[in-house]
C-alpha cells in the first residue's frame, strides 16, 4: 500500500509539473489516503503484534 502511495505521488508531482492541475489535486488526494491507511495499518500491527508475546 505505501507503493501505491509513492506511485500516487509521483504521479501528482509530475502532472503538477505539467500543469495538469486537476490529475495533480486528485492523484495527491489519493496518495494522501492511501498514506494514512498505511500508517493506521502500520500501527495497528504494531500494537497486535506486540500483544501475542
Amino acid at each position: 500500500m505505501l507503493y501505491y502511495s509513492i506511485v500516487f505521488f509521483v504521479i501528482a508531482i509530475i502532472a503538477g509539473l505539467l500543469g495538469f492541475g486537476g490529475i495533480a489535486g486528485a492523484a495527491s488526494g489519493i496518495a494522501q489516503i492511501l498514506f494514512f491507511i498505511f500508517i493506521v495499518l502500520f500501527v495497528l500491527s504494531l500494537l497486535f503484534g506486540r500483544r501475542r508475546l
